[in-house]
């Protein structure tokens, strides 16, 4: 008899009982990467769930990555002189990310010309890190004459697009290319009351073809509840009246969700907003505020002014759209402009008609 067989029958092996099966192919080590427990856990012990295939697993993988690299934010601030800027910076990232200028000479008050400066910080929170810049513009509408003020600005904005574009046309292009492009803008607005100077529709009327808008109404404290909502309701008319989009633009919403979320924010703009980085006892609680004759205006209160109205754009729900629309409009946009005048320039180096170009491109 041969070995393996029982009276001229082949030996049958017994088959594993479906806890064995799992326990054999599902050891304490079948462990789900994505959310740290096994697949299927009941109370007897680990079961395997056939039909769990694990696409979610890339959130946790988009996670890791994105932690390892951090992120990159580029906010401009654009206002004349003593409207809080460097200010409400430092409000809104909890840290001295924006400098006040320093004091000058009487004859170095005000600059001659638009100075951009730009100063990085790396800021982490929670294992989060993220590389700010903020951009100022000191010079902005501190002169007699403010024509065509907002010239140096949309130059340095394209700069940056030029720059990013010379590192993706490169043929040996870094791994991951520097972004200096300015993500949003923050107009600071005179606490005027009446309605939008000259120089602030020529601004945005201009600046929000090129680059993510959001008005501000700058030290709000000075204007009474009616003034300020008769102010932000006179400031959404006189944009519209323009043509002026500012963010979130109304034809880049994805879907109804979208739409609905960005009608509110849309309704509220411009921001009313004050800025503090000194600390107050309030009722037992440290807060941000100004301290006044009346009593303390808390930043974080929005009975008192829409500043968390404004992080929460920025920062808390916004952050990712606004460089999304950064990336693929308004760089896009440049990117396309660029690259035709390119072709038109070869084409004529190189003797081929201007129609046959057009032609060519359609």
């Amino acid at each position: 008899m041969c070995k393996g067989e029982v009276e001229g029958r082949p030996e049958v092996i017994p088959s594993y009982s479906s806890r064995a099966m799992s326990e054999a192919v599902a050891p304490d080590a079948m462990v789900s990467p994505a959310v740290g427990v096994p697949y299927g856990e009941k109370a007897g012990g680990p079961v395997l769930d056939f039909g769990y295939v694990g696409i979610d697993a890339i959130l946790e993988q988009m996670r890791r990555k994105a932690m390892k690299q951090g992120f990159e934010l580029n906010i401009m601030v654009v206002g004349q002189s003593g409207l809080g800027k460097s200010t409400l910076m430092n409000t809104l990232f909890k840290s001295k990310v924006s400098r006040k200028s320093v004091l000058a000479t009487a004859q170095e008050k005000i600059p001659k010309t638009i100075e951009i400066k730009s100063i990085s910080h790396d800021i982490e929170e929670k294992g989060v890190r993220m590389k700010l810049t903020v951009i100022d513009t000191p010079g902005f509408g501190d002169q007699i004459n403010n024509e065509n003020c907002w010239q140096p600005i949309m130059k340095f904005i394209n700069d940056q697009y030029e720059a990013y574009l010379q590192e993706e046309i490169n043929i040996n292009r870094k791994k991951r290319i520097p972004d200096s492009r300015v993500h949003c803008c923050i107009y600071f607005i005179p606490p005027t009351g009446h309605c939008l100077r000259p120089l602030d529709v020529e601004f945005m009327r201009r600046l929000s073809k090129v680059v993510n808008i959001v008005p501000v109404i700058a030290k709000a404290d000075t204007l009474t509840l009616e003034e300020r909502d008769f102010f932000k309701k006179k400031i959404r008319e006189e944009l519209r009246a323009n043509g002026i989009d500012v963010y979130p633009q109304k034809e880049f919403d994805e879907d109804a969700e979208d739409r609905m979320i960005n009608e509110k924010i849309r309704e509220m703009i411009p921001f009313a907003v004050v800025g503090s980085d000194q600390e107050y006892q309030v009722n037992g609680r440290r807060l941000l505020g100004r301290k006044t004759k009346w009593g303390t205006i808390e930043v974080e209160n929005i009975a008192h002014c829409e500043f968390a109205y404004l992080r929460d754009l920025l920062i808390r729900t916004h952050m990712q759209n606004i460089k999304d629309i950064t990336s693929s409009i308004h760089y896009e946009m440049y990117r396309v402009r660029r690259l035709n005048e390119n072709n038109t320039v070869l084409a004529h180096a190189n003797g081929i008609p201007e129609h046959h170009l057009s032609a060519h491109e359609m």
